[in-house]
């Protein structure tokens, strides 16, 4: 799945009740992260529940996997990893997440605390981007 599939399929709920259960079963279908990278190094800061990310890189390419301990977490960050999937260090950096938080209608409807962890994740994401 794109970024353009993803806003077609968000695009056909009625309402957020419909878009969280969609964000929640994309949780269920996210691969689970090995336990020995749920460490500190692999930790993302500033959100509630616990998250790690981890990079690989091959070929300057990024592909990261990702997981938390709430289930709804675990849909923000799979909506996340379809985002930032399979793209360059460049390609990263240009990606406009505010405008794809806004036609997927995430913003608005998670709660503070959820919003400041998904931004510490894209914070994150794009920490590793700059490295390489």
């Amino acid at each position: 799945m794109d970024i353009a599939e993803l806003e077609e399929n968000f695009s056909f709920f009625e309402n957020w009740e419909e878009k969280y259960q969609y964000v929640i079963d994309l949780g269920h279908k996210l691969e689970p992260l090995d336990d020995s990278f749920k460490t500190d190094a692999w930790k993302v800061q500033g959100c509630q529940s616990q998250v790690w990310l981890v990079p690989e890189i091959k070929d300057g390419v990024f592909h990261f996997k990702g997981d938390s301990d709430a289930i709804l977490v675990r849909g923000i960050i799979a909506v996340i990893l379809l985002i930032y999937n399979d793209k360059t260090a460049e390609q990263i950096k240009n990606v406009d997440i505010a405008e794809i938080f806004a036609k997927l209608g995430l913003e608005e409807n998670l709660t503070p605390s959820r919003r400041n962890g998904m931004l510490s994740m894209v914070a994150k994401i794009k920490e590793y981007a700059a490295c390489q």
